[in-house]
């Protein structure tokens, strides 16, 4: 499993353009303040964009679910500028293409993003087709990382009738929250120093391996395989 922002890519511009779109549609408010977002879920930042920015509308789920479609019509009306304003991260590309090569792996997404936003990102930088976005875990669900972790494993498993233990399961992100989540989650972590935590604060976050970025393919590949086929 792979986080997307800062991670794989980073359009952190048009997704601030969106969400401060979005919020105002919804709220009749500025959004002023922005929350921290790294290992976020769309919904711990939504709530906590409400405490910061004023009274205003009741936080719940029927705010939410409005806030989340207007977030993913701001985002959509935006995905021309994605190449234009964001960037793949350095080996990005490589990395997810060869890991899909090993044998008996299957790849897909585990980020914080509501899932038609998460899969413009992918699509705009050509790697949706690495990963079977439909056993996935988004931000569209409210949960924590870790408990969305774990219904993608379940997914995973019933569609590919396996058993994705955690030896077995790897999450690679960028943030310490990631870190956290896999260890909730019951998955081994990759924490790739790509994003706002440095690889001191991965480890500390429980990261069993760490990498400053995914621009050394083959350190990629010997990482997951070690992880994912020998459990070390």
């Amino acid at each position: 499993m792979w986080n997307i922002d800062l991670t794989l890519l980073d359009v952190g511009q048009p997704t601030r353009a969106a969400y401060a779109e979005a919020f105002r549609d919804v709220t009749g408010r500025p959004l002023v303040q922005l929350p921290q977002m790294a290992g976020r879920t769309e919904s711990e930042i939504f709530f906590e964009a409400l405490a910061l920015n004023a009274p205003g509308p009741a936080a719940d789920d029927e705010l939410l679910g409005r806030f989340n479609q207007q977030l993913a019509t701001a985002f959509g009306a935006r995905r021309g500028t994605l190449t234009k304003q964001g960037r793949l991260m350095p080996g990005a590309r490589d990395a997810v293409a060869q890991v899909g090569r090993l044998p008996g792996v299957v790849q897909t997404v585990l980020t914080g993003a509501i899932r038609p936003n998460a899969i413009e990102k992918l699509r705009a930088f050509g790697l949706e087709r690495f990963f079977d976005a439909e056993i996935g875990g988004y931000g569209s669900e409210v949960y924590p990382k870790g408990a969305m972790l774990l219904n993608a494993r379940s997914r995973a498993g019933q569609k590919y009738g396996a058993d994705f233990s955690e030896r077995s399961t790897l999450y690679v992100g960028d943030s310490s929250r990631d870190m956290e989540a896999a260890r909730i989650g019951g998955s081994r972590s990759l924490g790739v120093a790509s994003g706002r935590s440095s690889a001191g604060e991965l480890r500390d976050a429980g990261a069993d391996a760490v990498l400053d970025d995914l621009a050394d393919t083959a350190a990629v590949i010997a990482t997951v395989d070690r992880l994912t086929l020998t459990g070390d």
